[in-house]
């Protein structure tokens, strides 16, 4: 069992940049994979980026070059840095966690969820 919670969103100007964080508890944070999904109104959730136990990232296409996905298992914590941020990236960020090796992009695929913050991006 891995409980998440997300914080560092915000409201910021479009170029502007934002931090998440997502402070896991529960054992053995480093066996699991992260990832992070985000949902817009009127949207289905949609896959951010995602990390593996060894550090490996998978990135959505329309964030490749903007985001960086980290995590620093003595913190038990993940690190999404989104940087030159737009207003397409308006939505709820929710951070996953799986129990597997592999980063998978389908959020059916991860059992653990956080309850998401919001990012408004304005132009």
């Amino acid at each position: 069992q891995v409980q998440l919670v997300e914080s560092g969103g915000g409201s910021v100007q479009a170029g502007d940049s934002l931090r998440l964080s997502c402070a896991a508890s529960g054992r053995s944070f480093s066996s699991y994979v992260m990832g992070w999904f985000r949902q817009a109104p009127g949207k289905q959730r949609e896959f951010v980026a995602g990390i593996s136990r060894g550090g490996a990232t998978t990135y959505g296409d329309s964030v490749k070059g903007r985001f960086t996905l980290s995590r620093d298992n003595a913190k038990n914590t993940v690190y999404l840095q989104m940087n030159s941020l737009k207003p397409e990236d308006t939505a709820v960020y929710y951070c996953a966690a799986r129990d597997a090796i592999f980063v998978k992009i389908s959020m059916n695929e991860y059992g653990y969820w956080g309850q998401g913050t919001q990012v408004t991006v304005s132009s």
